[in-house]
């Protein structure tokens, strides 16, 4: 989604296998624990893609789920269980105040740049209810290799370098993701409204646990004192934050 007068040139980038969307609507269940909440629970996602996250949830075995999701390109493997939208923009086409949680998996640095990004945040805001519950995750820019092209410092440049070097390694004409760093996502977050917890060390954890994780950065993951993990915050790739609204 974007606002960007470059939306041409941007790509989709949705990740379309399944088994990975489970695990990561399992990541977001847990960070969010959702299993202790009142159901049943009133879902949208932003940026469905496969529609596995989506499905996950609209067809859990034991908690209650009305999903709907959006995109801006119908790009769905599986359909079952949720209301599907596209939309053109970062608009919402919901009322104020319409769903418990608010999914936005990997959106924000594809919806353009900072305009689109708050008014992403403002709509996120806007119809969450007031006691509602929100997931944000995206790429750190200080990531050492940027994970939509596979490029070692591509979004640590400059803006005016970024697609050069794409074209210059033949990734790419136009590098068209906004990724954030932690102070600047913070920033725009308090911006728009939002409380937020970051959940970064805790979702490290969780993700190496899913996965089976057994090897050398398991262990240290799982040994290390959560305030030297929170210290390594902003260079974790993925910034993951807990939503809430300001009372």
């Amino acid at each position: 989604m974007t606002t960007s007068p470059q939306s041409s040139d941007r790509l989709p980038h949705a990740i379309l296998d399944l088994p990975s969307r489970r695990l990561k609507a399992l990541k977001i269940e847990r960070l969010l624990n959702l299993t202790a909440k009142p159901h049943p629970i009133r879902m949208l996602e932003i940026g469905t893609g496969s529609g596995g996250i989506a499905n996950y949830f609209a067809t859990h075995p034991t908690d209650q789920y009305h999903v709907t999701a959006v995109d801006i390109r119908d790009q769905r493997l599986v359909r079952e269980g949720f209301d599907f939208h596209t939309v053109a923009d970062t608009a919402l086409p919901f009322a104020n105040d319409s769903f418990d949680v608010v999914i936005t998996n990997h959106v924000i640095e594809h919806v353009g740049g900072l305009h689109a990004q708050r008014h992403h945040l403002r709509e996120v805001h806007r119809v969450m209810k007031p006691q509602g519950s929100g997931y944000l995750a995206v790429p750190n820019r200080w990531m050492l290799i940027e994970p939509h092209y596979r490029l070692l410092f591509l979004s640590w440049l400059p803006h005016p370098l970024r697609s050069p070097y794409l074209r210059l390694m033949r990734r790419g004409r136009f590098y068209d993701c906004e990724p954030l760093t932690l102070r600047k996502l913070e920033k725009l977050l308090g911006e728009a409204g939002f409380r937020y917890r970051h959940l970064g060390p805790r979702a490290l954890r969780e993700c190496l646990a899913l996965e089976g994780n057994k090897g050398v950065l398991a262990a240290a993951a799982a040994r290390l004192p959560e305030r030297i993990l929170e210290s390594l915050a902003p260079l974790i790739p993925t910034l993951i934050y807990q939503l809430e609204l300001k009372s």
